[in-house]
């Protein structure tokens, strides 16, 4: 085993003699050793240029940029285009917005993070009615509010009794 300069093994020791981390992983070790054959066969056979070709890592997008566009002129458009009554967008309206456009089914989880890839964030409604009268509204602060609010009880005489201990 190689050691450190103050006696202590060396972190490139431990890895050497397999009691590093990767021997704690149990094939990890295997896999990189595995790996480096691979890449050592692959540059003796197309030189260096094809080490460098890494491609993407993971599962190819199920939506292209043209879905995307499709999503946003769906969003656009509001959920009464889809025949909802109301007009907001829950996470399960817009999954059902991207089956209907792409044909491509997302639980509404993933709904909420292909939004937030096109850039929209989650809003909440005013809750204000459309028939709202600003001049009634007011006219009720002002006259009928004062009538009803709770005014604060007057102070009671002080009681004749002592709370003293005798």
């Amino acid at each position: 085993m190689l050691s450190s300069a103050y006696g202590k093994p060396s972190r490139s020791s431990a890895r050497l003699s397999g009691t590093g981390a990767a021997a704690l992983t149990g094939g990890a070790a295997i896999e990189a050793r595995q790996s480096v054959s691979r890449w050592a066969q692959q540059l003796e056979v197309a030189g260096l240029s094809s080490l460098r070709k890494a491609g993407r890592a993971g599962r190819k997008p199920r939506l292209g940029g043209e879905d995307r566009k499709k999503i946003e002129r769906g969003l656009k458009r509001g959920p009464e285009a889809l025949g909802y009554e109301t007009g907001l967008w829950t996470a399960w309206r817009v999954a059902h917005l991207i089956e209907e456009e792409c044909g491509v089914h997302y639980h509404a989880s993933q709904a909420w993070r292909i939004l937030r890839q096109l850039g929209w964030s989650c809003q909440r409604p005013t809750g204000r009615a459309l028939e709202r009268d600003a001049e009634k509204i007011r006219q009720w602060k002002q006259k009928r509010w004062p009538e009803i609010k709770k005014k604060p009880a007057r102070k009671a005489a002080p009681s004749s009794s002592s709370t003293k201990a005798d």
